[in-house]
């Protein structure tokens, strides 16, 4: 007896596989300049130069940011880019008093969001299990839970994405969550997590790093 012709599933899980031994067979390692660009010398920036961030750039980054893992695949962050005066207009009152300068002299400020009914394109995005959206769907608390987890994962993407093509970053949590909440969400399933201010920015405004917590302090192996 013949042996059955593969599934197209069958068939995409066997290249998926191939291509993920094939990059490990490669042993790459990210290059003592890549780790000073998303890490070890890159600083958070409070001051930033008038120059634009186009559409192109911000797609840049959400492409190469949705790659990054969630659990099941989920994706629930969803991001609103404030760029035009009209709507730093609206976001200013959500602000600490301390933050309002940084907004208004960014580029562009990302509102990070996640969606609590990401469970809904759970059918298309998680299809290994079919019955996936079930988990959440009568149970605020899971879907809470795991849409700000993974939504809070996706926006450490988003920045470090950011910060591979090219821009700096910094990230805000002086806000009235709220009042953001009910100014750009109102009557939808979203709820803001963090902001990411974005642009290029000017390193006369930024002072001495501050300390990082040692290996020893952080971390144990059992």
């Amino acid at each position: 007896m013949k042996d059955m012709p593969p599934t197209d599933t069958e068939t995409l899980d066997r290249e998926a596989r191939a291509a993920a031994q094939a990059l490990q067979d490669e042993r790459l390692i990210a290059d003592p300049d890549t780790l000073r660009l998303l890490f070890t010398e890159a600083r958070t920036h409070y001051g930033w130069h008038g120059r634009e961030v186009t559409d192109e750039t911000l797609r840049r980054i959400h492409e190469i940011a949705k790659m990054g893992p969630t659990s099941m695949n989920q994706q629930p962050m969803r991001v609103l880019f404030i760029r035009s005066d009209e709507a730093k207009d609206r976001l200013e009152p959500c602000l600490f008093k301390a933050n309002k300068p940084k907004m208004r002299a960014a580029p562009v400020t990302a509102i990070v969001a996640y969606d609590l009914n990401f469970w809904e394109e759970l059918p298309r995005l998680f299809p290994p299990n079919k019955d996936a959206s079930d988990i959440f769907r009568n149970n605020a608390t899971a879907a809470q839970i795991n849409a700000f987890r993974n939504g809070t994962l996706q926006g450490a993407y988003l920045m470090l994405a950011a910060r591979a093509v090219g821009l700096d970053i910094g990230a805000m949590s002086g806000f009235d969550n709220a009042k953001l909440d009910e100014e750009f969400f109102h009557g939808t399933s979203l709820k803001s997590n963090f902001l990411i201010n974005l642009g290029y920015a000017d390193t006369a405004k930024i002072f001495r790093r501050l300390p990082r917590l040692d290996y020893d302090t952080v971390c144990q192996t059992l």
